[in-house]
C-alpha cells in the first residue's frame, strides 16, 4: 500500500485553499460536496490482495487519513470488519467518482456484510462518524489520478 503524509485541512473551514486546488496525486484524496470540501492523504489498495487487507490490524488512523479502494471497473462490492480494530465510514462510489452510498460507523470486528450497491468502482474509508460529521453523503464527489478524467464528475486537471 502507497502510505502519505498528512496533508488534510480538516476543520480549517477552507474551501477553495490552495490544496484542494492542488494537482491531484496518488496520496491524497479530494472529496467535494454541496456545503464543502476536504483533502485527505490516503492509501490505495488497487490489486486484490490490498483489497483484501484493506485497514486490518490497525489500532487508530489519524482523522486525516484514510484508505481507497480502487476496482478496476464498476460492480457489486461488500465489506466487513474482519480483523478491523477502528469504526470506519465506508463511501462508496461509482465510475465517475460520484459518492452513491455512505455506510456509517461500521462495527469493529463485525463480519456481517456491508453492501455498497451495484455499480461501485471506488469505496473510501474514513474514521467513523467523519463522513457525518463533514457532511458527506451520496452526490458528493471524489478526485483523484485512478478516477479516468474523460469520465469523472470532478476531474483532475492536466
Amino acid at each position: 500500500m502507497k502510505r502519505a503524509l498528512v496533508i488534510l485541512l480538516f476543520g480549517l473551514g477552507v474551501p477553495g485553499s490552495a490544496w484542494a486546488d492542488a494537482p491531484c496525486a496518488v496520496d491524497r484524496l479530494d472529496i467535494r460536496w454541496a456545503d464543502g470540501r476536504e483533502t485527505f492523504a490516503v492509501e490505495v489498495a488497487d490489486d486484490a490482495a490490498e483489497r483484501a487487507k484493506g485497514l486490518m490490524f490497525r489500532q487508530d488512523m489519524p482523522l486525516s487519513e484514510g484508505m481507497l479502494f480502487v476496482y478496476d471497473a464498476p460492480r457489486q462490492v461488500s465489506f466487513w470488519m474482519k480483523n478491523t480494530l477502528i469504526p470506519l465510514d465506508m463511501v462508496f462510489a461509482d465510475a465517475t467518482g460520484t459518492v452513491t452510498r455512505v455506510y456509517a460507523n461500521a462495527v469493529p470486528g463485525d463480519l456481517t456484510p456491508i453492501d455498497g450497491g451495484e455499480g461501485v468502482q471506488f469505496v473510501v474509508e474514513l474514521n467513523g462518524g467523519l463522513a457525518a460529521k463533514l457532511g458527506i453523503a451520496p452526490g458528493a464527489v471524489l478526485r483523484h489520478p485512478a478516477i479516468p478524467a474523460g469520465g469523472a464528475a470532478w476531474p483532475c486537471e492536466g
